[in-house]
């Protein structure tokens, strides 16, 4: 199993959205960087466990967790020009882009702050806490994983 954390904005889709969609599962569209995308595509698995993490906002932090099940397929958002996410240059034929499904698992106790990461030396390693990472998905390792629940 694998970890990760997954950043999105709370006023476009935040952990209570996800909370309330059907089956409480979403599918995570809009990823536009290729290396955030080679994870999506590559890495995920079934299984793996999500942070959910809010950013540009109030408070940015991990706020819950969530759980892939579905494995990468192509980002359908990319081929509609109503979307927001279109890309002219990704085709069914040939997507560029990818995403998972992910499912709420829980929401923390509480926000478990960006500014409280930063201050843990036990988190130094962490790509959200590296000086220059704006990805919105980043790899967590399980040791990482199990310190940030203990701050819960």
């Amino acid at each position: 199993m694998n970890y990760w954390l997954m950043k999105s904005e709370p006023d476009v889709f935040g952990i209570d959205d996800l909370q309330q969609r059907p089956q409480q599962t979403e599918h995570w569209d809009g990823v536009r960087n290729y290396q955030a995308r080679n994870m999506m595509r590559d890495d995920m698995k079934i299984g793996d466990q999500v942070f959910f993490y809010h950013s540009n906002c109030e408070l940015p932090g991990i706020v819950g967790i969530a759980e892939v099940v579905k494995e990468s397929y192509p980002d359908f958002t990319a081929f509609d020009p109503d979307d927001k996410h279109f890309d002219p240059k990704s085709h069914p034929d040939k997507p560029t882009w990818f995403m998972v499904d992910v499912k709420f698992v829980r929401k923390l106790k509480r926000t478990i702050s960006l500014q409280e990461l930063k201050l843990k030396p036990e988190l130094t390693d962490l790509a959200l806490v590296r000086r220059g990472n704006r990805l919105s998905i980043n790899p967590v390792t399980q040791q990482q994983w199990t310190f940030i629940l203990s701050l819960e």
